[in-house]
């Protein structure tokens, strides 16, 4: 007589999708800025520490055309600039996951690898509407009025999001290669960004060529779309670049993706080399 015998077997348990894996790994990211609170409330408000600083600098001595003021011009700058400062974070972040072997250890988890990047995104992307949050709250509180409408302002936001989300790339592609005390001095690179911009100045003011570099500046061209946008004035302008500067918000991000994006898939898949 033969008898068959079933083998006890271990239940098989479902990899989760690239959505679900994707929000895990963001809320093992938003779960770590509790232990360190105090340095991602920093992050958040710095733009609000740097906008203070060119106010109090700047916001007497710039003319600017009658009926506005310099914070008129300032804070739809400042909000492009804010998502230029994410870019900081992001390579911190990358560079010392990479450092303390996080992405090899998600590599042996069953789930997509495109979710581990996805993830980051996620987290970024709340990272930088709280930042956002506070910039507003800050423009409001002294005095910053637009003729805002919910078309206008979705449109601001996407603009914006949109420059982040190209720079992630940037930052994702750095920081899986370098060590965190390297990216310390890459850092030094946002701020000649920041400040060949249309952000804190006019570009007229400028000696030409110099002008015409700040208006291609992606940063520029964002600010200068966010403005209009909102029905801010703008700077004259002194540049095709000035004159388009809404298509070129769409561009720049848009080319810095398709730069960057394969590049950081390719630094990723070699393990950061």
């Amino acid at each position: 007589m033969t008898t068959t015998s079933t083998a006890h077997r271990a239940p098989v348990v479902a990899a989760p999708g690239l959505f679900t894996a994707a929000w895990i790994i963001a809320g093992r990211t938003i779960g770590s800025w509790r232990s360190q609170l105090g340095a991602v409330v920093i992050v958040w408000l710095f733009p609000v520490f740097v906008t203070l600083l060119f106010l109090g600098l700047f916001g007497g001595a710039l003319q600017v055309p009658e009926g506005t003021t310099y914070v008129d011009f300032l804070i739809p700058g400042m909000l492009a600039v804010t998502m230029l400062f994410g870019l900081e974070t992001t390579t911190l972040t990358a560079a010392a996951d990479a450092a303390r072997g996080v992405n090899d250890r998600f590599r042996t988890f069953p789930i997509n690898a495109a979710s581990i990047v996805l993830g980051r995104c996620m987290a970024d992307t709340i990272s930088s509407l709280v930042s956002l949050a506070a910039m507003v709250t800050f423009g409001l509180l002294i005095g910053w009025r637009t003729a805002l409408s919910p078309g206008s302002a979705l449109a601001a936001i996407a603009l914006l999001l949109l420059l982040r989300f190209s720079l992630l790339w940037i930052g994702l592609y750095v920081g899986y290669g370098a060590s965190v005390e390297s990216v310390a001095y890459v850092q030094v690179l946002v701020w000649p960004i920041a400040f060949f911009s249309s952000v804190f100045v006019n570009p007229a003011s400028m000696p030409a060529w110099l002008g015409t570099i700040a208006e291609f500046n992606p940063v520029s061209a964002t600010a200068t779309a966010v403005r209009e946008l909102l029905g801010e004035t703008a700077w004259p302008t002194i540049s095709v670049a000035g004159e388009f500067a809404l298509g070129l918000a769409l561009i720049w991000p848009l080319l810095l993706t398709a730069t960057f994006l394969p590049l950081k898939a390719r630094r990723f898949r070699n393990g950061g080399q």
